[in-house]
């Protein structure tokens, strides 16, 4: 009988898995706490809302209807509804997911093959690079312009050479600029059939008034599509984690329900997102304090020398002028988180979500503090 220490057979990892580039996620704030040796921390890194949610959530989740000892409805029926209703879309064209990141996912294990190229962005969210190369797929990454926008015509050409997927974010995550409506349908217009353009509009809500709806300008398109949108930013639903994928047609989002797991948006998730979606003036109330803040501080990072891209989101990106790790840390060192992006070639830029009018106050002091100012 051969003894527990002797030779063993070598454990076979998914080659695909293995090599993952990590996603860049944003700091917990007991590390931040442990590291910076400070209590006030001003949480700048993940594009929270800082208004919270709204009373209703609260409200909703502290009635007899929450009974977490029960499986929630895995269709998610009550949320589809009344989603279909907000957006005009039929609710069997709605596929709810535990956040878009799990649409991101099913739509890359629903949709792709090893070998099957996908478009997007560089800077990018990291899920749309990561999902693809989990199942094999090679991904082509359209860098943005020295102006830091869209570089309209590569992703023209890339998207015209008919790959399997297009993940485009507009507004952008993470440099914040959207398309406008002549960008938008530029590309729509490049989509051959054989091709997924997937729209993720998980910032949509912060756009400036005017800002084309991808729903409404794809909904007649005759293409193949998939609209992404959240309740974690502008609903401020991000620790419950809901979003939802609008498809282009029954059969697409039949294929992308299937990818997905069972009992995936959980009951407390469902009753939440029903609630937010209701109280519509609260949560554009919140985005329209967003905004005002947004344009407060990218004045003032422009007064300190730095580049900042235009931005549709709750957040803003600019170049540092150096290794952004080294601004985030200093940064850390007077309690303030803020994201440093690490992508090959973007390493002196970094991401700072806007959030209340007093935390955006500290960040502006730190970094005038920083420059000497």
């Amino acid at each position: 009988m051969e003894s527990s220490s002797g030779p063993r057979s070598k454990l076979l990892f998914n080659p695909y898995i293995a090599a993952l580039p990590p996603y860049n996620a944003g700091m917990n704030i007991a590390v931040a706490r442990t590291l910076s040796g400070r209590d006030d921390i001003a949480r700048l890194a993940s594009n929270e809302n800082p208004d919270g949610c709204s009373p209703n959530v609260m409200k909703a989740l502290a009635s007899p209807s929450f009974e977490p000892w029960r499986y929630a409805d895995p269709a998610c029926t009550a949320l589809r509804a009344a989603l279909g209703e907000k957006v005009a879309v039929d609710p069997g064209l709605i596929v709810a997911g535990n956040g878009s990141e799990e649409m991101i996912a099913a739509i890359s294990r629903a949709v792709l093959s090893p070998g099957a190229r996908v478009v997007t962005t560089v800077p990018s969210f990291g899920l749309h690079e990561i999902e693809p190369l989990a199942v094999g797929a090679e991904v082509i990454k359209i860098p943005m312009t020295a102006e830091m926008g869209f570089d309209l015509g590569a992703l023209e050409t890339a998207i015209a050479a008919v790959p399997r997927i297009v993940f485009l974010s507009s507004p952008w995550n993470p440099v914040g600029p959207g398309l406008d409506h002549a960008a938008l349908q530029l590309l729509i217009a490049a989509v051959r059939p054989g091709t997924l353009f997937v729209l993720d509009e998980a910032y949509f809500e912060f756009s400036d008034p005017g800002a084309p709806d991808g729903i409404e300008i794809l909904r007649d398109s005759g293409i193949d599509y998939v609209v992404l949108r959240t309740f974690s930013k502008a609903y401020g639903l991000a620790g419950l984690r809901v979003g939802y994928a609008l498809c282009s047609s029954p059969e697409l989002a039949g294929v992308i329900g299937a990818a997905k797991t069972p009992f995936n948006v959980n009951g407390a998730a469902q009753i939440a997102a029903i609630a937010a979606l209701a109280d519509d003036d609260w949560m554009k109330a919140s985005a329209n304090r967003v905004r005002t803040e947004r344009e407060r501080v990218a004045a003032a990072l422009a007064a300190l020398g730095f580049q900042v891209a235009p931005s549709q989101t709750n957040f803003l990106f600019f170049g540092c002028n150096g290794d952004s790790a080294r601004l985030a840390a200093s940064l850390l060192g007077q309690g303030i988180i803020v994201k440093a992006w690490r992508e090959s070639g973007y390493e002196h830029y970094l991401r700072v979500t806007i959030g209340s009018p007093a935390d955006n106050d500290r960040l502006i002091a730190a970094l005038q503090e920083l420059a000497g100012q």
